[in-house]
C-alpha cells in the first residue's frame, strides 16, 4: 500500500510539473491593479485574456502570424519574461491635454520557434490603469533578414454578448464614411469589415473599445467577425489580397489597444493612443500655431453682393480673407472654384486628377504670391486643399515652392487607403511638410492613431461621415453626431466641416449645393468646436451666415488646442457633455440625440473660487426654429449643477472664466 501511495505521489507531480510547463502562464495588471492580461502558452500557441475588476471581457483569444515562409504561432516556446514600469511626464503641442503624465506597467515575453526556421518575435504587452496594449516585436536576428506577412491573426474573442458600437465598410478602399450600428455582439454581420474604433458596452456597465495606436510602415487594421470570434483584418497591399506587410528586421506591430473603464467618459478623457507612440521627431515646433479656418467648398464659394464674379481669382480669395480678418480666423483655405481646383488639372473632377495635372502651376487666373501677400497684410494665413497624386508627384519643389509663397498648410485629399504604401507616404508628407514648416489636415483618410505627439503638425483628419453630407443628402444627423465620441473620438482629432449656421427642421429640409442647410440646432452645432477634438476648427459657411448672428461669437472665441479635457456627464448613443481647458478659461459642449432631454453638468472640474458662465442653449422653439438660442450668463462655483434643456437633435455650449467674488 505505501509503495503505490509513492507512486501516485510521483506520478502526479510528474503529470502536475508536465501541465505546468504546457501552460506557461505570464500575467501582467495595470498601475491600480484594476486591468488584469494574461498570456498562457496552450499546447505551444499563445492566448491571451484581459480582465477588469476580475471580469473577463476577452478571453482565450489565439495570436498568430501569417508569413511567405510559414506561421508563427504553432511549436513556441516562452523564454524568461522581462518586467518593467514605464513612467513618462511629456508636452503635447496639439491634443487634449497639454501635459500628459503616463504610468504603466510592461512586460516583453520573447516567443521562439522549436522547430525551423527558429524565428524570435517578442509580444509586449502595456497595462495602464485606463486600458491595455500589445504589439510584435521583431528582432534582429542571424537566420531572419527580412518578412512578407500575409496576415496578422490577432483575435478579439469579446465575451458575454456586450452591446457594440461601431461602422461596417464595404471594403479596404473606403475613406471611413458611414453611418454606426448599435446592437448586441451576437447581432453583428458576420464576415463583414468593421472599422476601428469600436466600442464594447458590458451588461454591467463597463467598456472597452478596440483600436490601434502607432501605426507607422505597416497595414491598418480592421475587425472580422467569424465564428462569433473578431479577428484582426490587415488591409492588403493595392491591387492584390495575399501581401499585407514587407519589413525588413528589426520591425514591429502597430499596438493592438484596449480603453477599459467602468465610465465611459473616461476613454474619451484617455491620452492612452499619444502614451504610445513616439515622442516629437520635430527639433523646432515654434511655427506649429493651430487655429480656425474657412472652407469655402463647402458652402459653394458664395460671393454676394459683390461686384465681381467668383471664382478661381484673386477678389473672391480677397473676400474670405477679409471675412477671416474681420472675425478674429487665423487661416483662409483655398481649394480652387467650382469643379476646378487652384492648380492646373486636365481631369474631370477632384478625386481622378488628369495626367497633365501640375501641382506647381496654378491656374492662369490666380497669382498665389500676391493671394498669400495680401492675406499676411491681414494677418491672416493660407492653407492649400490638393489631391494627394499631384502633391506626391512632386512632394519636394511643390513643398518648397509652398513655403516660398507664404503657404502655412496643405489638406491633403483622396487617400481612401490605409495599406501599408499609404500609411508610409502619410507619415512622409508629415516628415517632409514640417522641413517646411507646413501643417497637414488629411482628408478622405483612415484614423489617426496618436502620431500628433510625433508630428504635432497634424492638425486633424477627416475619416469619417461628416457634415459635407448636407450637401447631397440628410446622412449626418444628430443621431449619427452622438456616436461619434464614442468611437471616431477616442482615435483622435476629426474633421467635420462645421460651422453650417442655416437650420431647418428634419420635415422642412432641402438639399443645396450652395448656401447648403443643416438640421441639428444652433446651440448643438456650437457644442460640437467643443465636443470633438480638432486642432484645425472649420468656420465653412458664408461671411452673411454668421455675421450679425447669435452665437458666433462663440466661434470667434473658442480654441482648438486644450490643456485638459474632463467628461462630466456621458450616455453612449444618447448624449454627452464634455469640458475642456485652454489656460485659464473653461468650454463645455454637450450635444444630443434625437430624444429631448434634461443633462445635469456638475462643475466639480472648475478650481476654487466664482466663475462667469456665459451659457446658449436651446430655445423653446427649436422645433420650428432650430437656429434660435438663449444665451444666459451668470456665475458657479464649483460646488454648482447647471441642468440644460437639450433639445431633439439639440445641445449647448458654455464658455466659463474666473473671475473676482465682487463680480
Amino acid at each position: 500500500m505505501k509503495k503505490v501511495t509513492i507512486f501516485s505521489m510521483i506520478f502526479f507531480l510528474v503529470i502536475g510539473n508536465l501541465s505546468l510547463f504546457a501552460r506557461k502562464n505570464v500575467q501582467l495588471t495595470s498601475p491600480n491593479g484594476k486591468l488584469k492580461f494574461s498570456l498562457t502558452l496552450e499546447r505551444e500557441h499563445p492566448v491571451y485574456d484581459i480582465q477588469y475588476q476580475k471580469q473577463a471581457l476577452v478571453q482565450n483569444s489565439p495570436l498568430s502570424l501569417v508569413f511567405d515562409n510559414g506561421a508563427f504561432g504553432e511549436g513556441l516556446k516562452m523564454n524568461k519574461p522581462v518586467f518593467s514600469t514605464k513612467e513618462e511626464t511629456y508636452e503635447l503641442i496639439v491634443g487634449k491635454s497639454k501635459t500628459v503624465h503616463s504610468l504603466s506597467k510592461e512586460v516583453v515575453i520573447p516567443l521562439e520557434e522549436t522547430a525551423a526556421p527558429f524565428r524570435k518575435i517578442n509580444l509586449v504587452v502595456r497595462a495602464f490603469n485606463d486600458g491595455i496594449a500589445f504589439r510584435y516585436e521583431f528582432p534582429e536576428q542571424p537566420n531572419w533578414k527580412t518578412y512578407v506577412m500575409y496576415d496578422e491573426n490577432t483575435a478579439f474573442n469579446v465575451v458575454d454578448n456586450p452591446k457594440f458600437l461601431g461602422m461596417y465598410l464595404p471594403s479596404y478602399q473606403t475613406s471611413h464614411e458611414a453611418t454606426y450600428s448599435h446592437v448586441k455582439y451576437e447581432e453583428i454581420k458576420e464576415r463583414n469589415l468593421m472599422d476601428m474604433p469600436a466600442l464594447f458596452e458590458y451588461p454591467n456597465h463597463i467598456f472597452m473599445a478596440i483600436t490601434e495606436a502607432a501605426v507607422r510602415d505597416y497595414a491598418g487594421m480592421y475587425l472580422w467577425k467569424e465564428n462569433g470570434c473578431l479577428q484582426g483584418k490587415l488591409s492588403p497591399k493595392l491591387n492584390q489580397e495575399q501581401i499585407k506587410v514587407e519589413a525588413s528586421l528589426p520591425h514591429q506591430s502597430p499596438w493592438r489597444v484596449f480603453m477599459i473603464s467602468d465610465r465611459v467618459g473616461a476613454l474619451i478623457e484617455s491620452d492612452l493612443l499619444t502614451n504610445l507612440n513616439e515622442p516629437c521627431k520635430i527639433e523646432d515646433t515654434s511655427w506649429i500655431k493651430p487655429g480656425k479656418t474657412t472652407f469655402t467648398w463647402w458652402n459653394g464659394n458664395v460671393t454676394p453682393d459683390t461686384t465681381f464674379l467668383g471664382g478661381n481669382n484673386f477678389p473672391t480669395n480677397k473676400y474670405y480673407i477679409d471675412f477671416a480678418a474681420r472675425n478674429g480666423l487665423d487661416f483662409h483655405s483655398i481649394y480652387g472654384y467650382a469643379e476646378q481646383p487652384w492648380y492646373t488639372d486636365d481631369g474631370t473632377w477632384f478625386g481622378f486628377p488628369g495626367e497633365n495635372s501640375d501641382i506647381t502651376k496654378p491656374v492662369s487666373s490666380l497669382n498665389m504670391q500676391e493671394i498669400c501677400d495680401y492675406a499676411k497684410s491681414q494677418g491672416v494665413q493660407i492653407h492649400l486643399w490638393t489631391n494627394w497624386k499631384p502633391l506626391y508627384a512632386k512632394i519636394d519643389e511643390a513643398f518648397a515652392l509652398f513655403e516660398k509663397w507664404g503657404v502655412v498648410g496643405m489638406m491633403i485629399d483622396f487617400m481612401d487607403r490605409d495599406d501599408q504604401e499609404m500609411i508610409r507616404i502619410q507619415e512622409e508628407f508629415l516628415a517632409k511638410a514640417a522641413k517646411h514648416h507646413l501643417f497637414v489636415q488629411f482628408h478622405g483618410s483612415s484614423k489617426p492613431s496618436g502620431l500628433h505627439r510625433t508630428y504635432p503638425n497634424e492638425f486633424t483628419r477627416e475619416g469619417t461621415l461628416n457634415y459635407e453630407n448636407f450637401k447631397g443628402c440628410m446622412v449626418t444627423t444628430a443621431d449619427h453626431d452622438i456616436s461619434m465620441p464614442f468611437t471616431r473620438l477616442l482615435a483622435g482629432a476629426a474633421d467635420y466641416h462645421l460651422g453650417g449656421f442655416r437650420a431647418l427642421p428634419k420635415d422642412k429640409f432641402k438639399i443645396q449645393q450652395s448656401n447648403p442647410y443643416v438640421t441639428s440646432t444652433r446651440c448643438h452645432m456650437l457644442a460640437m468646436y467643443v465636443v470633438l477634438e480638432s486642432y484645425l476648427g472649420m468656420i465653412c459657411d458664408t461671411p452673411e451666415a454668421y455675421e450679425g448672428q447669435p452665437g458666433f461669437e462663440f466661434l470667434q472665441t473658442v480654441p482648438t488646442t486644450w490643456d485638459k479635457t474632463v467628461v462630466p456627464d456621458a450616455s453612449v448613443n444618447e448624449y454627452v457633455a464634455i469640458a475642456r481647458r485652454h489656460g485659464d478659461d473653461w468650454y463645455v459642449g454637450a450635444i444630443n440625440n434625437s430624444q429631448a432631454r434634461d443633462v445635469e453638468i456638475a462643475l466639480d472640474f472648475l478650481g476654487k473660487g466664482d466663475y462667469k458662465v456665459t451659457l446658449y442653449k436651446d430655445a423653446r422653439d427649436t422645433d420650428t426654429n432650430p437656429n434660435h438660442l438663449i444665451k444666459e450668463t451668470f456665475t458657479v462655483t464649483a460646488k454648482d449643477k447647471i441642468t440644460v434643456p437639450l433639445a431633439s437633435d439639440g445641445g449647448a455650449a458654455m464658455h466659463i472664466q474666473s473671475v473676482d467674488i465682487s463680480f
